[in-house]
């Protein structure tokens, strides 16, 4: 079995101290990770993007206008022209499956005890989920940017110190995420979310096994990110309490 690992230890209650980046080639931007109170118009650009790229197919109901009040680190993809162009942002670690998005993704779907169940027995692990992920698809580079997001499950089980990440996607996005590791829940029946033209799944990232399950070319490129983005402890190793007040 491969364990391409990276043994990264670092208190949950993180704040950044800088914005951490990394070039990624093949999408043609820089993946920045950042904190909604560290870099507020960073921030505000990824959600506006977010907006119009949701307001495209009339799913911008689905959109939380709170959400920095739970996001603990968001990723921006931007490209060589300084603009913003996809990104998505974590929360968690969940304590409970209450306070996962997925819940209500299947209310009135069969699978919602089964969903409450599979993040439950996680839970004690270490869970956090993605959500709000985008890529401007009037970009030519649009499904290498996809790509480039799918990448940094390790970052973000390093920097929160969770063993798994859970995300729903709709059915035709679920490729991209499986390239860099995610597993599709198989028993998790499919939801009708947010409306009857979609059919959302649930995909899941264990650090204990993600490398078996990427693709060779991914995985190279996962592992060589997360390396430049984690090389300065100094820049993610403050504590909440340390920069309590920026920002926002």
């Amino acid at each position: 079995m491969v364990t391409a690992q990276l043994d990264v230890v670092v208190p949950q209650e993180l704040c950044l101290r800088e914005n951490l980046s990394v070039w990624a080639s093949d999408a043609q931007c820089r993946l920045v990770v950042s904190q909604p109170t560290l870099d507020p118009k960073l921030w505000n650009e990824y959600l506006d993007g977010a907006f119009r790229t949701y307001s495209k197919y009339g799913v911008e109901c689905t959109l939380d206008p709170s959400a920095g009040d739970d996001t603990r680190l968001f990723f921006s993809a931007v490209n060589m022209q300084g603009k913003v162009v996809g990104g998505m942002r974590v929360i968690g670690p969940l304590g409970s499956a209450e306070d996962s998005h997925a819940v209500v993704e299947w209310e009135g779907n069969p699978g919602l005890t089964a969903v409450r169940k599979m993040i439950n027995d996680r839970v004690p692990f270490g869970v956090v989920e993605v959500k709000t992920a985008w890529a401007d698809s009037d970009s030519y580079q649009s499904g290498l940017i996809a790509k480039a997001l799918a990448r940094p499950a390790f970052t973000v089980m390093s920097l929160l110190g969770v063993q798994f990440i859970m995300a729903t996607a709709a059915a035709h996005v679920l490729d991209r995420w499986r390239s860099s590791g995610g597993v599709v829940a198989a028993k998790i029946p499919v939801a009708a979310y947010p409306d009857e033209r979609y059919r959302t799944k649930m995909i899941w990232w264990d650090r204990r096994v993600l490398a078996n399950h990427a693709e060779p070319q991914q995985l190279s490129r996962m592992l060589a990110e997360t390396r430049e983005l984690l090389r300065d402890p100094n820049a993610w190793s403050g504590s909440c309490a340390a920069t309590a007040g920026a920002g926002l």
